[in-house]
């Protein structure tokens, strides 16, 4: 959508395959999904890094650019025309650019983060102020863009963009409110737990909420314990103490949870999660070591933010003190774009 606003804007007329350019940059970043064919977890442990850090800004301009000229050249040798070719080589590399820089940005303003130093470090940078999929974003540029459509022409694209740039304008100034809302909660938030629990925050996440941005959820590292709780703008305390609950923090040093998170999808999660939780429980055979991420989910199941690891046990004649080998292993469901 932030593709076609910034074509519709009338940005897609500086040059020939201006629109396509858009398009497909603001998308090119999430080639990364190629990772969901390594296995279970493997799109943790990749997407959101390579294709969408530093390195990736610098890059990824210069072979968009060079496939448009190839398409180019490609189609202009297929009709066998003689006239000369409308793309101009600079306003490409500059559509390139800006198209897929939108999307890190755009990808940074949520709870699941990016890593922008990828391939250099592989720390996240989360900005806790839009959903993943924010439904008042789609709206507003989807608005502009199909008003824009109507008032423009096949022959004229991109005349009558003024809707499509008002849009972005309006997306503009929603995520500069959404950003000033986070900081204001977070100031509160930290202050209403330490006056709770006599604990200093550690770490805090106030993450949007789907279609109302006066509710935010609340996670928070406070000595040994995590504290998760709704954040209400429109009530005080602004911290609903009915919602609050209490998990505990840090790795439980047992055999069972020590196997699991030596698996590749152990560390693949690990490696993502943001405040991850543990629990252990045994099934027939197996040993079932749960690991839960309280930005998504509060207990184990199949859903997003969660993984199972299966542990076959050893028999009763072994050593009680010894790992469990790891049989087989379920992921999480595949995240969000």
């Amino acid at each position: 959508m932030v593709g076609a606003a910034l074509a519709r804007s009338g940005l897609g007329r500086r040059t020939a395959l201006g629109t396509a350019t858009l398009l497909i940059g603001a998308n090119l970043p999430d080639l990364d999904v190629l990772a969901y064919f390594d296995g279970p977890a493997a799109d943790l442990s990749f997407r959101r890094g390579w294709t969408h850090g530093i390195l990736a800004l610098a890059v990824l301009p210069v072979l968009l650019t060079g496939g448009m000229l190839l398409f180019d050249r490609a189609i202009r040798r297929v009709s066998r025309s003689s006239l000369p070719s409308g793309v101009v080589t600079s306003q490409v590399l500059m559509l390139s650019f800006l198209s897929i820089l939108s999307h890190p940005i755009l990808d940074s303003l949520n709870t699941y983060g990016v890593r922008w130093l990828m391939p250099f470090s592989g720390r996240w940078f989360y900005g806790d102020t839009l959903f993943i999929v924010d439904p008042w974003v789609w709206l507003a540029l989807g608005t502009g863009v199909a008003l824009s459509r109507r008032r423009g022409t096949r022959e004229h694209f991109g005349v009558g963009g003024r809707p499509a740039r008002v849009a972005l304008g309006v997306v503009a100034g929603y995520v500069l409110a959404m950003a000033a809302s986070g900081a204001g909660a977070r100031r509160i938030a930290a202050r209403e737990l330490v006056g709770l629990t006599g604990a200093p925050v550690e770490a805090l996440m106030v993450g949007p909420m789907p279609v109302t941005p006066l509710v935010r959820d609340v996670v928070a590292a406070q000595a040994g314990s995590y504290r998760v709780a709704k954040f209400r703008w429109l009530r005080r305390p602004h911290l609903d103490r009915a919602s609050l609950r209490t998990y505990p923090r840090g790795r439980p040093e047992t055999p069972a949870v020590a196997a699991a998170v030596a698996t590749p999808i152990g560390r693949r999660f690990l490696g993502w999660a943001r405040f991850p939780v543990f629990s252990v429980e045994s099934v027939g055979p197996a040993t079932l070591v749960h690991i839960v991420d309280l930005r998504y989910a509060e207990r184990p199941g199949t859903g997003f933010g969660t993984v199972t690891i299966s542990l076959a046990r050893p028999p009763a004649s072994g050593p009680s003190s010894g790992t469990p080998p790891a049989s087989s292993s379920a992921g999480p469901a595949a995240p969000p774009p």
